[in-house]
This record gives C-alpha cells, sequence and structure tokens, in this order.
C-alpha cells in the first residue's frame, strides 16, 4: 500500500507540473525556436536528395541532420529555456510537501524532467521527418541516396553518419532510435545538472552551468580542439580517441562511436556514462534537497 500510495503522490505532482505546459509563452517560444532550428537543420537532407534527385528513407533526414555534434548542441541549447524554471515551484508546494515525503517530490521532478525531454525529442524527431516529407518513403531500407553518399567524399563533408559499416550493421529506423537514445540522455544530463544548480546555488547559477556545459562539449570538438592545439591531420585520430571519450556531447553523436575500426566508446558504453552522470546529478540533488530552502514559493 505505501508503494501504491508514494507513486500516486509522484504522479500527483508530476500532473500538477505538466498544468498550463502548452498555454505556457516560454514553452510556446521555445518549440517554436525548435522548429525553425530542424527547418534550418534538415536543408542538409534535402539538399542531399535534391543533389542525386533521389528519395530519402524517412528516418535518413533527422540521421542525418542529428548525427552532427553541431546540430545536437545547438537543439539541446533549447533545453536551457525549456527547462529554466526547475525545480518547480508554486503556491501548492507548501501544501504538496506536508503531506509527502521530499524525496517523492524531488523523483516528481526527474520524472517531469525525463517525459519533458522525451517529447521535446519526439517533436523535433517529428518536425524533421516532416519537413522532408516530399522526398522520404517509409520503408525500413537504406535508401540509394544514402549509398551514394557511403561511398562519395560528400557524406563526410556534411557529417552525415552514412557509411558502409553502418548500412550494413543496422537498419534506418534502428539508427534512428539509437541516435533518439544517445539524444535524450545527452538532454537529460544538461536538465539535471541544471535541477541541481538551481538547487544549491541558484538560477543564474544553472543557466550558467547550462551553458558552461555546452560549451565544454563544442571546445572537446575533434575539429575544434586539433585546431586550439594546432594538431596536424594525422594526428586526428589521437585526438578523435581523447575527445571521443572525454566529451559527453561526442558520446551524443553517432559518428563518434565504434563500428568496428576504431578505439572510440560503443553504442552501449555511452549509454552507461550517462548513466552513471545521471545517477551522480540525482544522488547530489537528493542531498541538496535536504538544506533545500523552500521559505519562498513563486505563482505558475
Amino acid at each position: 500500500m505505501r508503494n501504491i500510495e508514494a507513486v500516486k503522490q509522484t504522479m500527483a505532482v508530476v500532473r500538477w507540473n505538466f498544468l498550463g505546459f502548452l498555454k505556457n509563452p516560454r514553452i510556446i517560444i521555445t518549440f517554436l525556436f525548435s522548429f525553425i532550428l530542424c527547418f534550418f537543420l534538415s536543408d542538409k537532407a534535402m539538399m542531399v536528395a535534391e543533389y542525386y534527385d533521389s528519395p530519402m528513407q524517412a528516418a535518413e533526414p533527422f540521421i542525418w541532420t542529428f548525427g552532427d555534434s553541431t546540430s545536437i548542441l545547438l537543439c539541446s541549447l533549447l533545453l536551457i529555456l525549456l527547462f529554466i524554471d526547475l525545480p518547480k515551484l508554486s503556491p501548492s508546494t507548501p501544501y504538496m510537501l506536508l503531506r509527502m515525503k521530499k524525496s517523492r517530490w524531488m523523483l516528481a521532478q526527474f520524472f517531469y524532467i525525463l517525459l519533458v525531454t522525451v517529447f521535446y525529442m519526439g517533436y523535433v524527431l517529428l518536425m524533421t521527418s516532416l519537413l522532408c516529407m516530399k522526398k522520404t518513403f517509409v520503408g525500413n531500407i537504406w535508401s540509394k541516396t544514402a549509398a551514394l553518399l557511403a561511398y562519395s567524399p560528400m557524406g563526410k563533408e556534411l557529417s552525415v553518419p552514412s557509411t558502409v559499416k553502418v548500412m550494413e550493421s543496422t537498419s534506418p529506423y534502428e539508427c534512428m532510435l539509437q541516435i533518439m537514445l544517445l539524444l535524450i540522455f545527452y538532454a537529460l544530463t544538461l536538465s539535471f545538472l541544471m535541477l541541481f544548480f538551481q538547487m544549491k546555488l541558484g538560477k543564474k547559477a544553472a543557466i550558467s552551468a547550462g551553458l558552461m556545459y555546452s560549451l565544454f562539449g563544442f571546445l572537446l570538438d575533434p575539429d575544434v580542439l586539433a585546431k586550439l592545439l594546432h594538431k596536424e591531420e594525422y594526428e586526428m585520430y589521437q585526438i578523435r580517441r581523447l575527445t571521443g571519450w572525454i566529451s559527453p556531447l561526442n558520446h551524443a553523436t553517432y559518428g563518434m562511436h565504434d563500428f568496428g575500426y576504431d578505439v572510440l566508446p560503443t553504442i552501449g558504453q555511452s549509454c552507461l556514462i550517462f548513466l552513471l552522470i545521471l545517477l551522480c546529478l540525482s544522488f547530489l540533488s537528493f542531498r541538496t534537497l535536504k538544506k533545500y530552502n523552500f521559505s519562498s514559493f513563486t505563482g505558475v
């Protein structure tokens, strides 16, 4: 009975956090910016289809768009605006805390972040697919365009993660799900980091932490780091190996994984690393909760 009561209380707080979600001007602006971002980023996929004058598989626009670290970074930056009000406080928060444990209230914040992140990434996937639907088909096989990219230098120039190894080892929808999983994990680490700093040091610190986390990933991009360290082309494999393991952004980038010919993390290893980061941030957030000041509350 206690477990059932805990679940009901947690879900009640989650539902409360979603009240007015789709009517919030900040949320509307975030999703509007996301649509504009998808519009500009998906232009790469459309350019490829028009260049070869051939159709694409329905998942390929998303795969080609968010197989690039820069696109992932831009997409995730909007989460800072989306989660700027974490943890969700309202005049009803004191009443909730009197009737339930603080740990359950915090767990509800985690579920809220998870659901919003999945919803946001699903929206990005949908918009990317719809914007390119005139050139796509739904069959779960790689298109002729993808095969041409795998054998041409154009794929590398456009940072399209279409290689012979990938096409032989996975299908388009499976590849899409793997990229989606990596995107969700990266977005969750960013959001949980903001939640922790919001509770520890305040809103400005949370925004700064989110921006620094993104900047850290940008600076550890292999091409950016190579330019900063003045590395030659033959030394790039060392840079790629180093950044592939220590950069969260590169862990979220599909093309920065081991497909059997490089000493880079596998998809499973990246997911495990993200889980460890999330567990650490969750532990720190629960510890901070004990000292968190609930003396002032804001309206919805």
